[in-house]
């Protein structure tokens, strides 16, 4: 029993290190794919699904129009520069709308959706969460605010088979990253909540007062180019 122990525990260290490692070598080096990439391509293969490559070209955040910098920052996370990973007042905005029954909202920061796109599939598990929680706090220790955010653009899933800014310029507005204007970055940052759902190219009224609403709280963003 002692051995068995000390063999999980020595699992438990080895895992932690590596995790510890990878968010190192991706503060200096730029991920070639996803996990969740890799996730999704193995559970079409076992279901025998046809699966459509995934578009995926990385930007440095210089690349990437300020407009869309500001834009997800308005939409997902508009205290990204003062919390350090966790949002403990949306947090408890989340909790307090569960409680009063007002319904479920999220609470997720860019940084916990930058750790999510990047080192975990899209599983919605306990396990899954864990992790999302250890890896955040792994790259706000690591990472500066910049790399989180140059790397939350670049593998954030942005719906029809597009990872990140560029395709998503690509195939909604056929344009550069660099290029966004105002109006199509906030139309971007609008359907992030349910990309698969929601469209860019045939907005809803739903998404267009979501833009409008970006729109407004943009100017208010930092840029961090």
């Amino acid at each position: 029993m002692v051995c068995l122990t000390k063999i999980v525990a020595g699992l438990a260290v080895s895992v932690m290190m590596a995790t510890v490692l990878l968010v190192i070598a991706f503060r200096f080096f730029n991920p070639p794919f996803t996990v969740n990439m890799i996730y999704e391509q193995a559970i079409a293969a076992h279901k025998k699904m046809r699966f459509k490559p995934r578009s995926y070209e990385w930007k440095e955040l210089g690349q990437i129009s300020i407009h869309l910098q500001q834009a997800v920052l308005a939409s997902e996370d508009q205290r990204f520069m003062q919390h350090h990973g966790f949002d403990l007042w949306e947090i408890k905005r989340a909790v307090w709308d569960i409680i009063t029954r007002k319904g479920f909202r999220g609470a997720s920061t860019i940084s916990m959706q930058a750790a999510r796109s990047l080192f975990l599939p899209s599983s919605r598990t306990w396990t899954r969460k864990l992790a999302e929680a250890w890896y955040t706090i792994l790259i706000e220790l690591v990472w500066d605010k910049k790399r989180i955010l140059e790397v939350y653009l670049n593998t954030v899933d942005w719906g029809r088979a597009n990872v990140g800014a560029q395709a998503a310029a690509r195939a909604y507005f056929s344009c550069d990253a660099k290029t966004l204007t105002a109006e199509q970055a906030a139309l971007l940052a609008a359907i992030l909540p349910s990309p698969h759902r929601w469209s860019a190219v045939t907005p809803s009224p739903h998404v267009l007062w979501r833009q409008a609403r970006i729109l407004k709280q943009m100017q208010n963003m930092p840029v961090l180019n």
